[in-house]
């Protein structure tokens, strides 16, 4: 049952995930920490970061992984399949009408529009994790009195040297290695 239940969730993300695997994420985080409760925001935020590290889709990654935390090795193949099928049929269908009929203004207005959506649904995604990765919200507010104790230094410098090296166009594995290096250091410094 619990394998239904992922392959449906993961099938309507796949459904309504316009705009690639950093769109999908508020839509898979809004399944599997808020509605169903499957996960924790910290283990989803972990399953986002190891999404992003290993080879292929962010999404179907993160499909794959929540699907693997819940239900082992037949939930990540229902939650894979149910993220992946939608976009396959309508990849396939969409594909053979803007082949058609692109040039319509109707078409490329519907595309016009659905840009900036995008754009505000990866920027959303991202202020989220910025804010989990700069405080401890797991354990605000049981073991913190305020917002400025839960405050983590250690993942705001790793967090700004990052962006620094984003910015700077530094390779994405490079960035994700030093990070990696620098948690561990950081972590046995206290």
């Amino acid at each position: 049952m619990i394998c239904l239940l992922l392959f449906w969730e993961f099938a309507k993300i796949g459904l309504f995930c316009v705009g690639g695997g950093y769109a999908s994420m508020p839509l898979i985080e809004a399944a599997v920490v808020d509605t169903r409760q499957w996960l924790t925001l910290s283990e989803f935020i972990d399953i986002f970061t190891i999404s992003q590290m290993t080879p292929g889709p962010i999404g179907v990654n993160a499909a794959t992984f929540a699907g693997m935390k819940v239900a082992g090795l037949p939930g990540s193949i229902a939650a894979t399949l149910g993220f992946a099928t939608p976009s396959v049929i309508l990849c396939i269908f969409v594909a053979r009408l803007f082949f058609r009929y692109g040039s319509i203004g109707a078409i490329q207005g519907v595309l016009n529009g659905l840009r900036p959506a995008v754009v505000a649904l990866i920027c959303s995604a991202g202020l989220s994790f910025i804010a989990l990765s700069l405080f401890n919200m797991e354990r605000f507010p049981r073991e913190f009195v305020t917002m400025r104790e839960a405050f983590d230094p250690k993942s705001a410098l790793i967090l700004a040297l990052a962006l620094f090296a984003a910015h700077k166009k530094a390779n994405v594995i490079h960035i994700l290695l030093a990070s990696g290096v620098l948690g561990v250091a950081l972590g046995m410094i206290g």
